[in-house]
């Protein structure tokens, strides 16, 4: 049985701050289709990335996508965490990160690091270990596809070549557990 990634619990989100760029905006919410983002959202994004988009899976036909003028209009759900990608010092590496059940990931400008406004509003700051900077919609979908990985829907990876993955365990179902009332 092949995993789906429709089939996960909890859910997430992905977005950009002040993306300007039509090519990464459809690259991004491709991406996010691809990997079943739940919904993707822009913040302070130029009017110019709406005119050429070029997702060719029509993302915003199969999920929602919000468009924010401001972080002050940010409207995520209860219990959202919001995880910035940026590379900074004290950001957490992402293999090293454990991605919250509930979260929007946000990634900063192409020419630019995510605003202080909308640092303060991450519960979470993580970056990609890479030498430089990426392109907005590659990153986006290296944490998707981490996330994806890290879900523990996927046997092991084997540790040497030729090796075969070991199949992953069927989940058993305990028996019901019965709370006091009162």
């Amino acid at each position: 049985m092949k995993p789906n990634p429709q089939n996960s619990r909890g859910y997430f989100g992905i977005g950009a701050e002040c993306i300007s760029k039509s090519v990464n905006l459809g690259g991004l919410l491709r991406s996010a289709n691809a990997f079943g983002a739940s919904f993707a959202f822009t913040v302070g994004a130029d009017d110019r990335v709406f005119k050429m988009r070029l997702d060719t899976s029509k993302a915003d036909s199969h999920l929602p996508v919000f468009h924010w003028q401001s972080v002050d209009e940010m409207q995520l759900p209860n219990g959202c965490s919001l995880v910035g990608i940026e590379i900074l010092d004290g950001a957490t590496d992402l293999p090293s990160f454990p991605h919250p059940l509930r979260c929007a990931y946000v990634l900063g400008p192409e020419r630019g690091v995510l605003s202080t406004d909308l640092l303060a509003r991450c519960d979470h700051l993580i970056r990609i270990p890479t030498n430089f900077s990426l392109n907005v919609a590659t990153a986006g979908a290296i944490i998707m596809y981490d996330r994806l990985r890290a879900s523990g829907r996927f046997a092991p990876r084997p540790v040497c070549e030729g090796s075969e993955a070991a199949e992953i365990a069927p989940h058993v179902r305990g028996q019901p557990k019965r709370r006091r009332q009162g």
